[in-house]
């Protein structure tokens, strides 16, 4: 039995997350997912058979980790980080899964570092 949410915010967030994994889920393409915290942001590439993680880039490592340069320049570089990861693996083209949040800031930033990089989505 799933546990009833109660908080609207979370019950509404849920649903963006359904709506666009719904969208999402028949591909026959390895996955671009994105998930964002408040302070940090993490890409991974998921084979969609198996649902094994391919690589991943997020602003933890060492590498990107930015001190000064804002959240929307390191989500630039993590999105670079993952284009590369992606073209090591012989990956040119993704679906994104923008896993319920926004199109818009950082997740938006993220995505077009990941095409001006070479990554088709």
């Amino acid at each position: 039995m799933k546990k009833k949410i109660h908080d609207p915010k979370r019950q509404q967030q849920l649903a963006r997350r359904r709506r666009v994994t719904r969208s999402v889920a028949g591909s026959k393409r390895p996955r671009l997912t994105v998930f964002r915290s408040a302070r940090h942001i993490y890409a991974q590439l998921i084979d969609p058979v198996t649902g094994a993680t391919l690589g991943s880039a997020s602003t933890r490592a060492a590498g990107l980790a930015t001190e000064g340069d804002g959240k929307v320049d390191a989500a630039r570089k993590v999105g670079t980080a993952i284009a590369a990861i992606a073209k090591d693996k012989k990956i040119e083209e993704v679906v994104f899964h923008r896993n319920g949040f926004l199109y818009h800031g950082r997740v938006k930033a993220l995505a077009e570092a990941a095409r001006e990089a070479g990554l088709r989505f």
